[in-house]
């Protein structure tokens, strides 16, 4: 799960409790990953004790830099008995495809591997082809990739089980930021043009999607399963999921904002544009 989006995210507590602070950091879901912890320094050792594990299971499914269910799938065209986790995803996949006129699309993975070798491609494409059938099965030659969707699935992940060690007030940042209460301030900005926005996180999720920001043969890294040209130079969601708002910003790079206005989803809350010339549009 490389990354593949240009994030000038640099996050700072408000108002910080009054109880110590741990940072950890490290690499998680095939990123840097940085977590900041507000609270008693033998709760967070607990914590981040556990935390490898929970990172290890993830790892098992999604990446393509390390074997994976994703990496056997991909070679064998068939996952018979995928985890909830590997479920869960997909379903999740599915719904923002639809929601965002197939813009999302996790079967572009060959259409990135061409770009990358120079080549034309010449796999299949297309969500439709995937046959979800109770396992997952792939038309020979296509090839998934969940790097739009799964690092923020991992720092959804992260942040229930930091909730869960009694933490109230953290922050998860692996690019996509996910934050157990706050406030958390952030400075949002683009690869040609700067910093142009503030954000402020309590309790929700933003994520960041800057398209020319890294280049594969030429081409944006965040490719249209059709070959269309992006609208916006960079995308940021925030959400109350870390995975809304990952798929929603690498997707929305594609989309008009007249489309991105009529979007309905119960778990969107605003939707930053910056276009070519640099210009802000907020939604």
């Amino acid at each position: 799960m490389n990354r593949r989006r240009f994030l000038a995210l640099s996050a700072a507590a408000l108002a910080s409790p009054a109880h110590a602070q741990t940072r950890w950091q490290g690499r998680a879901f095939g990123a840097d990953c940085t977590l900041t912890l507000f609270g008693p320094t033998r709760q967070a050792e607990a914590a981040l004790a556990t935390l490898p594990t929970l990172i290890e299971a993830i790892e098992a499914d999604f990446p393509l830099h390390r074997p994976s269910a994703l990496t056997s799938l991909n070679a064998t065209g068939r996952l018979a008995d995928p985890s909830p986790a590997f479920r869960a995803l997909t379903d999740l996949a599915d719904a923002i495809h639809r929601l965002t006129d197939g813009a999302f699309d996790p079967s572009v993975q060959p259409l990135w591997q061409a770009a990358a070798e120079g080549r034309p491609n010449l796999a299949p494409i297309g969500w439709h082809r995937v046959r979800r059938d109770g396992g997952i099965a792939l038309d020979a030659g296509m090839a998934l990739t969940f790097n739009g969707i799964a690092q923020g699935f991992g720092a959804d992940a992260v942040r229930a089980h930091l909730a869960a060690h009694g933490f109230d007030h953290a922050l998860i940042d692996m690019g996509e930021m996910a934050a157990l209460g706050g406030p958390f301030r952030f400075g949002l900005g683009d690869p040609a043009h700067g910093q142009l926005a503030t954000r402020t996180l309590t309790g929700t999720a933003i994520a960041t999607s800057s398209p020319m920001a890294t280049l594969a043969g030429g081409q944006p890294h965040i490719l249209h399963p059709q070959g269309l040209p992006p609208h916006w130079s960079t995308v940021s969601v925030e959400a109350p999921s870390a995975t809304l708002a990952d798929a929603l910003s690498a997707a929305l790079v594609f989309l008009p904002a007249d489309r991105i206005a009529r979007l309905r989803h119960p778990g969107l809350i605003r939707v930053t544009l910056i276009d070519p010339e640099g210009n802000l549009t907020t939604i």
